[in-house]
């Protein structure tokens, strides 16, 4: 009899360890997702910074460069299609396809964003303007306050990836349906982000 209750006992062990296991790394895995889901919100806060600030640099050159209509209206719907990408995103940041639009909607913002830059070089009035420089100095400032986020976020989905993809404990995150996360790329090539500094 003492032995039955030994063997029921050691084959609950046994089945009881796995499952602890498996539910200890669960918790693990939930806690790394909530990381760089919480990781995007802070590149979201800094990009709500920048783009609240181009509405404001656009009306404030659009007085100088008057003949450049077309770049101020596409750096406008540049913008209006990154804040459309990033709030898709910011819903679901491990889905890659969001993440692959928003990251083209950034890049297309930076590009516009590049143009009306090199195109102001031509405006010495413009580059007069304190409230111009301003603004590009406080989207500059904005821009490495996003760099730090991008970097914050890329190191948390590192984290997150490698606890999912870590043998024996992928098998619980294939499991429960944990899929690697994306990181981000650089928003700019190298010629674009030369293109965005601008000395007014």
């Amino acid at each position: 009899m003492v032995t039955a209750a030994n063997g029921l006992i050691l084959f609950v062990a046994l089945l009881a360890v796995p499952v602890i296991w498996g539910v200890v790394k669960f918790n693990e895995f939930v806690a790394l997702r909530n990381r760089f889901q919480n990781a995007f919100s802070q590149i979201d806060v800094q990009l709500k910074r920048r783009h609240d600030l181009i509405p404001n640099l656009v009306s404030a050159v659009r007085g100088y460069m008057t003949h450049e209509r077309e770049t101020l209206e596409a750096v406008t719907n540049a913008r209006r299609r990154a804040v459309d990408a990033q709030e898709i995103a910011l819903r679901a940041p491990a889905d890659i396809g969001a993440l692959a639009a928003f990251e083209a909607a950034e890049r297309a913002l930076n590009g516009e964003l590049g143009r009306m830059y090199a195109l102001a070089e031509d405006y010495p009035k413009l580059r007069a303007d304190e409230s111009v420089s301003r603004l590009m100095e406080e989207i500059g400032s904005t821009e490495n306050r996003i760099a730090f986020a991008r970097q914050a976020f890329n190191d948390q989905v590192t984290s997150y990836n490698t606890g999912i993809e870590s043998f024996p404990a992928s098998l619980v995150a294939q499991l429960c349906g944990f899929r690697p996360a994306m990181r981000l790329q650089a928003t700019r090539t190298r010629r674009e982000r030369e293109a965005i500094v601008v000395s007014l």
